[in-house]
């Protein structure tokens, strides 16, 4: 019992880590969040609702959200938000941002992504090697503020 509460405190951890931008500019407000995607029904159809995840199993799909807030009375131009994915999930979706396979070295679109092979030579990346993803927001006005999300399973 204290090795899967060890891991769930593990695993929490992780998660609360990773809901909180690892690069950020100043004099933008970062806040990180991160729910447990569940699928409910009503009316007959399946909707996606979304959970605080005070448990998490394997095969489970979150949503990462971090929010931004222009606080000061300039606008930010070409604003980078950088978050990286914690060890114990994996990537579920491509988006509307760029990923890194190798730590932050580098970043593109996945299809361009590519990664070592212990054999020699290189394959083309998957969404299992993707360790972070990247957003520019072009403007922030004063006052602005907005999101950015990306959907990742519990390994």
């Amino acid at each position: 019992m204290l090795l899967v509460r060890f891991h769930i405190f593990s695993l929490a951890c992780s998660l609360a880590l990773a809901s909180a931008p690892a690069f950020a500019q100043e004099p933008i407000e970062l806040k990180g969040d991160v729910k447990v995607v569940r699928i409910a029904e009503q009316g007959g159809k399946r909707v996606e609702t979304y959970a605080e995840p005070t448990q998490v199993v394997p095969g489970d799909r979150l949503k990462f959200t971090t929010s931004y807030r222009n606080g000061s009375g300039q606008a930010v131009q070409n604003f980078v938000i950088t978050n990286p994915l914690p060890k114990a999930v994996v990537l579920t979706e491509v988006g509307n941002f760029e990923v890194s396979v190798d730590g932050g070295k580098s970043f593109g679109k996945l299809a361009s992504r590519t990664v070592a092979i212990p054999e020699g030579g290189t394959r083309a990346a998957t969404v299992a090697d993707v360790e972070q993803v990247r957003w520019t927001v072009a403007s922030i006005a004063p006052g602005a503020s907005g999101s950015v999300t990306y959907f990742a399973s519990v390994r």
